[in-house]
């Protein structure tokens, strides 16, 4: 024990520095993937008790649904609301140490993760290169939709993913220590 002199202080606060500052931002990354993952929840879960605000950006198909079934549109984004909010609030626990099974946890995360960014990477380019006149689709396309995934879900998509996948990569090296493992 010290007896709180400044060179006591200085041995406090030098003690590892980069790794505090390494937790801090996969902290930071878990909680803005997160909060994403809530935002695309909750939007869900709008549109599961009948919201129409942006409806269309996903779809006239689903603009159709909802209004020709509402029930079961009602169930079907209800269900994925729920996915949703599981999806970002999970990583969280396991961060926190709050959730059973934490190495199961993270072998999903880094299925889902990086899943995700290639789903809204790939969508975004997709759907930029269709508004673009780069790809005609035959046919046509739904406009409303085409917005709605080249610049609001996909990349939603892509920066979920990507924080998700950052908070990963970052905490890897003390999973692996807690395990007993080499980083290598």
């Amino acid at each position: 024990m010290g007896d709180g002199t400044s060179s006591d202080r200085a041995a406090r606060t030098s003690r590892s520095p980069r790794i505090s500052s390494t937790r801090r931002t996969a902290r930071s990354l878990v909680l803005v993937a997160a909060a994403i993952g809530l935002v695309h929840a909750a939007f869900s879960a709008y549109w599961a008790f009948g919201g129409t605000w942006l409806l269309s950006t996903i779809g006239a198909i689903a603009v159709e649904f909802s209004r020709r079934e509402p029930l079961e549109s009602g169930l079907m984004l209800g269900a994925v609301a729920l996915v949703k909010a599981l999806a970002a609030l999970i990583p969280v626990a396991v961060d926190a140490q709050r959730m059973p099974w934490p190495r199961a946890w993270r072998v999903i995360c880094w299925v889902g993760g990086p899943g995700i960014v290639l789903y809204g990477l790939v969508n975004s380019v997709v759907s930029s290169a269709v508004l673009l006149g780069i790809l005609v689709p035959e046919g046509g396309y739904d406009r409303d939709a085409m917005v709605g995934h080249a610049l609001l879900w996909d990349p939603l998509f892509l920066s979920w993913g990507l924080a998700l996948t950052g908070w990963l990569w970052l905490t890897r090296a003390a999973t692996l220590s807690a395990s007993g493992l080499s980083a290598q």
